[in-house]
C-alpha cells in the first residue's frame, strides 16, 4: 500500500522546509537491521529527493566518525560516519549536523543515511531508490514527480 501522497520535487521550497514523517523507516546493511523508526524527520528542498534523518536512540547500528566533513548554508557543518551492522560495513555511509542551525535544531541527534550505501531503505512498505549520483543523499520514492538533481549535469541548478 503506497501511503504517500503524490509530491513534485520542483515545489519544495528554498530555503528548505523540515517536517516530520509518520511513515516507519527501516534500514538494513548486510542482511542486519540498522535503524527503525516512527520518529524520523525529512528535509525538502527544491529539485531534491527528500532526506530523511533517524533518532540517534532508534539506530541499531555502530557509527564510527569517519574522515572528511561538509558544509550546508541552510543546516550548517557535517561530520561523516562509516556504518558497522552486523559484519558489513559501509564507509561514510551516514552523515549529521552535531550543531544544527537555528532554524534547523531539530536535527540534533539525528543521523542521515545514504540509501545507495545500504542493502535496503523504506519509507513506510515503500522501497527507496537513491537519489541519482553521488552527491546528495535523497530518497527517492515512487510519489515523487518533477526532476530531481544530482543526475549528471544537475548539480550546479
Amino acid at each position: 500500500m503506497n501511503d504517500l501522497p503524490r509530491e513534485n520535487v520542483q515545489a519544495y521550497p528554498r530555503p528548505p522546509a523540515l517536517e516530520p514523517v509518520p511513515q516507519r523507516i527501516i534500514l538494513r546493511l548486510g542482511g542486519t537491521l540498522v535503524a527503525e523508526t516512527t520518529r524520523a524527520l525529512r528535509v525538502l528542498e527544491t529539485h531534491h529527493a527528500p532526506t530523511y534523518y533517524l533518532p540517534l536512540q532508534d539506530i541499531l547500528a555502530t557509527l564510527r566518525p569517519a574522515q572528511g566533513s561538509s558544509y550546508c548554508e541552510w543546516k550548517g557543518a557535517a561530520r561523516y560516519f562509516d556504518v558497522l551492522a552486523g559484519s558489513a560495513t559501509a564507509q561514510r555511509a551516514a552523515w549529521a549536523y552535531d550543531q544544527p542551525t537555528a532554524r534547523f535544531a531539530a536535527l540534533a541527534a539525528h543521523v542521515a543515511f545514504y540509501a545507495a550505501l545500504m542493502d535496503e531503505a523504506w519509507v513506510g512498505d515503500l522501497r527507496v531508490i537513491p537519489q541519482p549520483g553521488n552527491f546528495y543523499g535523497g530518497w527517492v520514492t515512487p510519489n515523487l514527480e518533477g526532476q530531481i538533481k544530482g543526475a549528471p549535469g544537475t548539480q550546479h541548478w
